[in-house]
């Protein structure tokens, strides 16, 4: 059974479909030097009239003195390098995942926190409630059986333990959305990542009718990506991320939708970038691939679009193998073809098919939502949801799941 539709629920099944809200640095300025407390729920009527920002625009902003650019390959200190990076003005905490309750019903996950800093420099105030560091996150559930989407938001600044992050122990947090390091551990599993200070962990968020609470445990060691590291997205100097990822985490838990709870197991995904100026004027959007296949190997890839509609060359991504070893791919590497668009309520076009090829491999991957409509119409608005993975390395039959991320359609 899905979700009652009730129009005043804290939650809806689906979210209503307002797209418009403060842009970032607005929301900053008001939540670092505003007396009054965090926004969440319904927007007000100046919020509804605001435009809407795209996160390509956060990205595309120019250096801010003060800020650190990632300009060289950067060797991971873990477990610090999974708290925050104040000398940096944007970083994310990108979870994702597929999971099946013990009937079969397959669901798709969201949880992704962000944290976005006015000045690298803090600044004594008078107010308790004043923070440098605005976060906010996003969490969505896919129901796949059902062709159901949620899509949720929330904002707070990084004070009076509203929200935050900390890398040792590892604690990321906006009220109650949380993943947290089980401290002590409680779960006797092992894997290659356990020295990393981060597992095994708890991810935990609800709103109206969803609760998804999970235990995470990765089964590979991270993945640097770019040159060791160093994800450049143009040749412009700074415009790079630091950026890893742990491309394949066990994860087993509980998912209630209503009235209904359900045990649930799967595989999730954590991408981390952290950087202060990432894309350069002329780039207009991303579209982002995590595919974890069913012999054990996972594919991450994204080509960065421009505005005379080509794609960025310096676009890439990693072929991981069921050894954690990783195989760098660039733009020469990777054949995609959209293969098939949808058009969400908004009126914005989004691809929504693809064939994606390896030719040095023979691979060849057919990927298709497993449910058109997974637009987040929140203050950012962006097509992120669930995909089924069919096709073939030479005369082997190769499937899968994974995620898909669209962003700067229809601006």
């Amino acid at each position: 059974m899905g979700l009652r539709q009730d129009p005043i629920a804290a939650g809806l099944w689906r979210a209503a479909p307002w797209r418009a809200a403060l842009c970032l640095t607005f929301l900053w300025v008001s939540l670092a030097s505003c007396q009054g407390a965090p926004r969440r729920g319904t927007p007000t009527a100046a919020e509804e009239t605001a435009e809407t920002l795209s996160p390509v625009h956060i990205l595309q902003a120019d250096a801010v003195p003060g800020f650190e650019q990632a300009t060289t390959p950067r060797r991971f200190d873990f477990p610090a390098d999974h708290g925050p990076h104040p000398t940096f003005r944007t970083e994310w905490w990108y979870f994702v995942g597929n999971l099946e309750s013990d009937g079969g019903r397959a669901f798709g996950f969201q949880l992704t926190f962000f944290r976005q800093s006015a000045r690298p420099d803090a600044v004594p105030r008078g107010s308790d409630w004043a923070s440098q560091d605005l976060y906010f996150a996003h969490f969505a559930v896919s129901d796949v059986a059902e062709q159901r989407f949620a899509a949720f938001e929330r904002f707070s600044r990084g004070a009076l333990d509203l929200a935050g992050a900390q890398g040792d122990p590892f604690h990321l947090w906006i009220e109650d959305w949380s993943v947290e390091k089980q401290a002590p551990p409680t779960s006797a599993r092992a894997g290659p990542s356990d020295g990393l200070g981060l597992w095994p962990a708890t991810l935990q968020a609800a709103d109206g009718d969803i609760e998804l609470r999970l235990e995470l445990l990765s089964s590979k060691p991270p993945v640097a990506i770019g040159d060791r590291g160093l994800s450049v997205k143009s040749e412009l100097t700074g415009a790079a991320s630091h950026y890893y990822s742990l491309t394949r985490i066990a994860s087993r838990g509980s998912l209630r939708i209503g009235d209904r709870v359900f045990a649930v197991r799967g595989n999730a995904w954590l991408d981390r970038e952290w950087s202060t100026s990432t894309l350069s004027p002329e780039q207009t959007g991303w579209d982002w691939f995590s595919l974890q296949l069913d012999d054990g190997r996972d594919l991450m890839f994204y080509v960065i679009r421009r505005q005379d509609g080509t794609v960025e060359p310096a676009s890439h991504g990693v072929l991981v193998e069921t050894d954690g070893g990783a195989r760098h791919l660039s733009l020469d590497d990777v054949e995609l073809q959209v293969v098939a668009d949808w058009q969400s309520p908004g009126g914005v076009t989004y691809p929504a098919a693809w064939r994606l090829a390896i030719p040095d491999l023979d691979l060849h991957l057919n990927i298709e939502p497993r449910l058109a409509d997974q637009e987040l119409r929140l203050s950012v608005a962006y097509w992120e949801g669930t995909v089924r993975v069919e096709g073939r390395q030479g005369d082997r039959p190769v499937n899968g799941l994974g995620y898909v991320e669209l962003v700067g359609y229809g601006f």
